[in-house]
């Protein structure tokens, strides 16, 4: 089995999604050729298969949100991108920002910046379709796919969730918090790459910061 693909950074250790089903299958042939009844070999197996269906799950989840990780992100955009290439639908790409998020980290410590990082996700959550997949990206930036979705109708859950924090009462030990997020989006399929169509929302994303910040921006089609 090829295992270059496993990252180890200090204490982090990722397997990705293909090496453990690679993993789950082997284990599973393996129990198979014991030499014990059929019925305990398929208890042994309903086991491994519980196990590895939570190490999967944790393999694509961020832990302190409970939203996809970057490395899933990675491969959901490439996935979905090519679809939409392949039958000509709609698709759309928004990454989110929480503004000022280094200040709530230096005025009320990392504990604070958890708690607003996991606010935010709930909102997330409860505004997109189970048809879209919201991503931690990494930091305070969140990278959302809403699949079969036009640029005109991408806007209306954005500017929903946009509305939703501004307007939610954040407070953490007593000390109510003014969060907003800046929002970049772009529905353009005929990049070469599904990357070139991130970099398109990114930078729609700096246009909103440098726009004064709460507010989204389309990329320039």
């Amino acid at each position: 089995m090829v295992m270059e693909n496993i990252n180890i950074n200090n204490a982090d250790f990722e397997i990705p999604s293909d090496v453990l089903d690679k993993i789950q299958q082997n284990i599973q042939d393996i129990i198979e050729s014991f030499d014990i009844p059929d019925s305990n070999k398929m208890e042994v197996i309903k086991k491994i298969n519980f196990m590895y269906t939570q190490t999967k799950q944790m393999s694509v989840t961020d832990p302190l949100t409970g939203l996809y990780n970057r490395r899933h992100f990675e491969t959901s955009l490439e996935r979905e991108y090519m679809r939409a290439r392949r039958y000509n639908s709609a698709l759309s790409l928004a990454v989110v920002d929480i503004d000022f998020f280094k200040k709530v980290n230096d005025v009320y410590g990392h504990s604070c910046g958890d708690y607003v990082l996991k606010e935010a996700a709930y909102h997330m959550i409860n505004t997109f379709r189970k048809t879209d997949m919201i991503f931690r990206y990494g930091g305070e930036e969140f990278v959302i796919i809403l699949t079969e979705t036009s640029a005109n109708n991408a806007l209306i859950p954005l500017e929903r969730l946009r509305k939703s924090i501004e307007d939610y009462s954040f407070r953490y030990h007593g000390e109510k918090l003014k969060i907003t997020i800046s929002i970049g989006c772009s529905s353009n399929t005929q990049f070469e790459t599904p990357w070139e169509m991130f970099d398109d929302a990114d930078k729609a994303l700096y246009n909103a910061k440098n726009s004064g910040r709460n507010c989204i921006k389309p990329a320039v089609q």
